[in-house]
């Protein structure tokens, strides 16, 4: 009944403040697709009512919650599958949603060509992948190789075919590189000027120049070429960096932000358009941590941050917590500086909500996607075996739970959310470019869900 009345009351806050709630025919629910088309597993699973394709064990390990990607054309996916130490390539139906793959080494690109795909040097343990937004290039994250992976893409195959690589300690035939130990996470600023990696055993962010024509990655000397917690292999020094597992790009590339679970925090970076260069601010308003941190504005709800994404008009920010159960709201302003939302639809929580939004099927949530209209904010939990969909409000960028059971999708149907299939494990999500279909990643399940969103 308290629980109940809290989330009365928030509602109630929203009202009186003006703001709107969007229609529910608009917040994205959620209905997995039937039969085959709605989960893909590894063939070394048993396929049950699902379609058994190769190179996807494990994918979206607990360490990388951005191991799904959909090409900007909406015509395959790509997934870090990190005990088959591969990437699976699936080609998208646009209309349907239903991921297939091609037979042979179009369907896959794995360490040692194994399993019949064709054949990459470092894919240790591939936990994170970005594109380019060109198109062209497929970049990997690669926990256990300490490595960055260049892919260049047929556009209309989807095939994969390695280009090079950075590693810390430059292992193999990779170029050397600085703040790639242990990475978790990978992203592409949207001129497509830079790579930027986050470690999450380094505790740091590697800043990496990407030539637009090649997609090859370069690494400028000195403290320009990464910041770290500690002032480590010739960093800058950074605050709240300890332990990065989530990182995002602002659409108008002014900003970086990186989630640090041990520091419990976000940090924000100014972002030199021309250099790619990061700068983070030292006054306060450079980090936001959960705990006492000196240099940081205080934050609630961000012990475990993990995901972090902006909405497609950069006005919110959203960050997934696992240890405190929660996805919690920001405001950015133009200068790229974050606001934590106070009222209670600034944070949606699994478990007592202490002046959040209470919600559903969220233990240990992983990771994070607005939808293109962002009207919907798209959360993996990794112990509830979940895929949540909160409402965004206008123009507050606050965030609800979507009421019925479209709301959210669980693999045993708890808390009132619809029934999903393979989904243990669920740790990464993204939604089409037309926003019409969402795929999760499921690591113990050694699978990928298609569901359809609306």
């Amino acid at each position: 009944m308290v629980s109940r009345m809290r989330r009365f009351a928030g509602i109630a806050v929203v009202l009186a403040l003006g703001v709107t709630l969007l229609p529910a025919s608009a917040s994205g629910a959620l209905r997995q697709l039937s039969g085959p088309a709605g989960c893909l597993v590894d063939r070394s699973m048993p396929a049950g009512q699902c379609t058994a394709v190769r190179a996807l064990r494990g994918p979206g390990p607990f360490e990388g919650s951005n191991a799904v990607a959909v090409s900007p054309d909406g015509r395959y996916v790509y997934v870090a599958a990190a005990r088959s130490n591969a990437v699976a390539i699936l080609r998208r139906d646009r209309r349907s949603g239903r991921l297939t793959q091609a037979r042979g080494a179009r369907g896959c690109i794995a360490a040692g060509g194994a399993g019949g795909c064709a054949t990459a040097e470092v894919l240790g343990w591939p936990n994170s992948v970005a594109m380019s937004p060109d198109g062209r290039d497929v970049y990997v994250t690669s926990r256990d190789s300490d490595a960055v992976t260049v892919f260049r893409r047929d556009a209309r195959t989807g095939a994969l075919t390695e280009a090079g690589c950075v590693a810390a300690g430059g292992a193999g035939s990779c170029a050397a590189g600085r703040g790639l130990d242990g990475p978790d996470v990978v992203v592409v600023s949207p001129d497509g000027r830079n790579v930027y990696v986050g470690a999450f055993s380094g505790n740091a962010v590697a800043v990496l120049a990407r030539d637009r024509s090649t997609g090859a990655l370069s690494q400028a000397s000195g403290t320009s070429g990464c910041v770290a917690a500690d002032a480590t292999e010739g960093c800058a020094t950074g605050l709240a960096l300890t332990a990065v597992e989530g990182m995002a790009v602002s659409r108008d590339g002014r900003s970086v932000y990186a989630a640090s679970a041990i520091s419990g925090a976000v940090a924000v970076f100014a972002r030199d358009r021309s250099t790619g260069t990061l700068a983070q601010a030292t006054d306060g308003s450079g980090c936001l941590v959960t705990g006492p941190a000196a240099g940081c504005t205080p934050a609630r709800r961000l012990a475990g941050a993990n995901a972090v994404a902006l909405s497609p008009d950069d006005h919110a920010v959203y960050v997934t917590s696992l240890l405190s159960n929660s996805v919690t709201a920001f405001a950015r302003s133009g200068t790229g500086q974050l606001t934590q939302l106070v009222e209670s639809f600034g944070c949606v929580v699994f478990g007592p909500p202490r002046g959040c939004t209470p919600g559903r099927a969220l233990k240990a949530p992983e990771g994070v996607a607005v939808a293109p209209d962002g009207r919907s904010v798209y959360v993996a939990a990794f112990s509830s075996g979940a895929v949540d969909v909160l409402r965004r409000l206008s123009p507050s960028g606050g965030i609800l739970p979507r009421a019925g059971r479209g709301g959210c999708v669980a693999r045993d149907g708890s808390s009132g959310c619809e029934r999903g299939r393979r989904l243990r494990g669920v740790s990464s999500v993204a939604v089409s470019p037309d926003g019409r279909h969402l795929y999760a990643t499921a690591f113990a399940s050694s699978a990928v869900a298609v569901f359809r969103t609306g």
